[in-house]
């Protein structure tokens, strides 16, 4: 878990990093989508993607997560607005539910419908995540959220560079809480309930991304004033309820 999280970081890190032209970044993407594919073979000039070979070949995990995850990346450099919630999706399974799907390898499951839970938490975390960070996101010329709901919703790119909070903006918000919820419950509606004990850390970020996307409505996602977060109290406290809840069980 800690080499797959390492290289989701990396890959994370090869665009994030704010002092590198762009040019340099799709350079430093396609070489390192070039080096897992060499460390299939055990060849890569990075350690990292080697240890990682090993540990996919040890779980059987899948390869294509972790090259669907740098093309996640580079959608963020070719695109910084989404017109269609379809798009949107899209880029959400690249840059989330490809985790999910890595680690429901290591964790183990017995139906196919796991793969299923780990696509559609994935894209129900992601969009909880942008509507947290729609602030943020703009400021660095970012918005994530489809530009036909801005339209459907009369809230312009300019409203929110400017960060102004009225009906139309918490309608829009809501409307997007909505279909993260549409995701949690196909996530819900996906997991078989003899799977649920090993996917426990997956379960356990479920909650806390639910709790996050409740304190969002619960503030009327006033997002331009406060930051909305679940406290690290919180979330240990919903870790530890997970865990009990299906150590007595099982």
């Amino acid at each position: 878990m800690n080499t797959i999280y390492a290289f989701c970081r990396r890959t994370d890190d090869i665009v994030d990093i704010d002092h590198h032209p762009e040019d340099l970044k799709y350079e430093n993407l396609r070489r390192w989508r070039n080096e897992l594919e060499k460390s299939i073979y055990g060849i890569s000039d990075y350690a990292l993607l080697n240890k990682l070979s090993a540990i996919i070949k040890q779980f059987n995990i899948p390869i294509e997560p972790f090259f669907e995850l740098i093309s996640g990346m580079e959608m963020d450099l070719q695109k910084n607005r989404y017109i269609h919630v379809e798009d949107l999706i899209q880029y959400c399974y690249r840059v989330a539910s490809t985790v999910g799907l890595m680690c429901i390898e290591i964790f183990g499951y017995k139906n196919k419908s796991a793969r299923d839970y780990a696509v559609n938490l994935g894209v129900a975390m992601q969009l909880t995540n942008i509507i947290r960070d729609v602030k943020k996101d703009v400021e660095f010329g970012r918005i994530y959220l489809p530009q036909n709901d801005l339209a459907a919703f009369n809230y312009s790119e300019n409203d929110l560079a400017e960060n102004i909070y009225n009906n139309n903006f918490v309608d829009l918000m809501s409307f997007e809480a909505s279909r993260a919820k549409e995701y949690f419950n196909k996530a819900n509606l996906s997991l078989d309930y003899e799977d649920k004990p090993s996917m426990f850390a997956a379960r356990a970020m479920q909650h806390i991304y639910t709790k996050l996307l409740y304190k969002l409505e619960a503030k009327k996602f006033n997002v331009f004033e406060e930051n909305i977060n679940v406290s690290k109290l919180e979330k240990t406290s919903i870790a530890l309820g997970v865990w009990a809840k299906y150590s007595l069980v099982y």
